[in-house]
């Protein structure tokens, strides 16, 4: 059921290799998932995956997994944040960013979040990693899945990148720009995009591409590092855009990204120019390796020491005697004391990424780690704080077996018999944090949120 434009293009394109692209298509998906290291080490999970996986060979904590034998979006795992669902092919952009823990890191089309959390957990949740998705609902989701994952380093903003431009010139040592485009190379994978698909749509991906690399260009600091990618075949998304790009701006150079696992060059001859360097770019096709179509590209900005940027950090910090409802919740639940710089907004409290700076009137959704909310003098944590916390750092838990079924009635809200009075209480699943409940004459009162309750059949 692919479009007859598309397929007439593609035939034009491949030549004698489009019969094995398109026999691909009789092929069934490829599915994986991304472990979230920060829960749960590689050596945990493959000594003990309830899943029947393998590696993915260009992602250390990239597993596909069998669609027909496994659902791990269905496994309690899936809602400890222990991992990420996500398609093979789409793990290689963040990889090849390659952020450090110290690094300022923009993700400027982030929604749903699986690059997003990709490079926070590459970042081991130090540093600053700015999460934007322009789209007020898939913002909201972006947020979500930052809060599943325990995420703390991460300001999720809604914004179009033109505003952010001119907040954050020359800011970030870090940029991925997975683009919005035609989504030829989900075809296999979501059959409904080829009701979406017109030559006309592709050439306006395009405009909108060039825009947004434009509003990138000015964020990325000199010597700094751009990812670009995109989930499609088509040249003008693809080799012409980063052609257009490294003309534009000849200070940005395209590195060469090792061609390995059935990885191919970006095609020279599909430029409108044969611009020679859109080799060192990257093609995932996926009659060549197991995953869907994707294009990266990789680029760094020419060093330039008199450019130097002026955001400045956040200074909306809370005096410790602010803190003190927190504090005592913390002496009495916590083995640790949790430092930095907090931020009080309308009674809720967060935890600051390491050096954050200031977003002046940008439109922020989530800055850095929801901890709890202030109410009547007293303090209530939040459900993202039960995810950034470990079974190590609380005084009491409650924990839960995955293959039982008691993990599904606190996933519904129930409440759960236990005989104790501890109070706050860590709710686990083989050790790994699923959300808060109040342990109180016997009965652990649950505070799983009601939007995320989910009804088994």
């Amino acid at each position: 059921m692919l479009p007859k434009e598309f397929t007439n293009k593609m035939n034009m394109l491949l030549k004698e290799e489009a019969n094995e692209f398109f026999k691909s298509y009789e092929q069934p998906k490829s599915s994986a998932l991304r472990l979230n290291v920060l829960k749960l080490s590689t050596k945990q999970f493959e000594d003990n995956s309830p899943f029947h996986t393998s590696k993915i060979p260009f992602c250390d904590t990239g597993y596909y997994f069998h669609a027909d034998k496994d659902e791990p979006g269905k496994h309690p795992y899936h809602f400890t944040g222990a991992y990420y669902i996500q398609e093979p092919s789409a793990m290689l952009p963040a990889e090849l960013l390659n952020p450090n823990p110290t690094d300022r890191v923009l993700d400027l089309c982030a929604a749903p979040g699986g690059k997003s959390t990709q490079l926070a957990v590459k970042m081991n949740n130090s540093g600053v990693l700015v999460s934007n998705e322009i789209h007020p609902k898939r913002a909201k989701i972006l947020a979500e899945n930052i809060e599943r994952l325990g995420i703390r380093n991460t300001v999720v903003t809604n914004e179009a990148p033109e505003r952010l431009a001119s907040h954050f010139q020359q800011y970030f040592d870090k940029i991925l720009v997975d683009a919005p485009c035609s989504g030829e190379g989900m075809f296999r994978k979501d059959p409904e995009a080829t009701k979406f698909w017109s030559t006309e749509h592709v050439e306006k991906c395009a405009i909108t591409q060039k825009e947004i690399l434009r509003n990138a260009y000015n964020m990325l600091k000199p010597g700094g590092v751009l990812v670009y990618s995109t989930c499609t075949f088509s040249p003008e998304e693809n080799e012409q855009v980063m052609e257009w790009f490294i003309t534009e701006f000849p200070d940005m150079k395209l590195q060469a990204i090792p061609k390995e696992y059935g990885m191919a060059d970006g095609r020279i001859n599909w430029t409108l120019h044969n611009t020679e360097a859109v080799q060192n770019s990257v093609r995932l096709w996926p009659h060549l390796l197991k995953g869907e179509g994707h294009f990266v590209a990789k680029l760094i900005k020419a060093n330039d020491e008199s450019e130097h940027s002026i955001v400045k950090l956040e200074k909306n910090i809370v005096k410790e005697r602010d803190l003190n409802e927190f504090r005592s919740f913390e002496k009495h639940y916590l083995k640790k004391k949790i430092t930095g710089d907090f931020m009080i907004h309308k009674d809720h409290l967060f935890l600051l990424p390491d050096n954050c700076p200031h977003f002046g009137n940008l439109k922020v959704i989530r800055k850095g780690l929801h901890i709890g909310y202030y109410k009547k003098k007293r303090f209530e944590p939040s459900h993202h704080l039960a995810h950034y916390l470990s079974q190590e750092d609380v005084k009491h838990t409650y924990n839960m077996k995955s293959h039982e079924k008691e993990w599904k009635a606190y996933l519904r809200g129930e409440t759960i018999p236990t005989g104790g009075d501890s109070g706050w209480t860590l709710v686990l699943i083989d050790g790994m944090p699923i959300g808060w409940g109040k342990e109180t004459k016997g009965t652990l009162k649950n505070f799983y949120p009601k939007g995320l309750r989910i009804y088994f059949k």
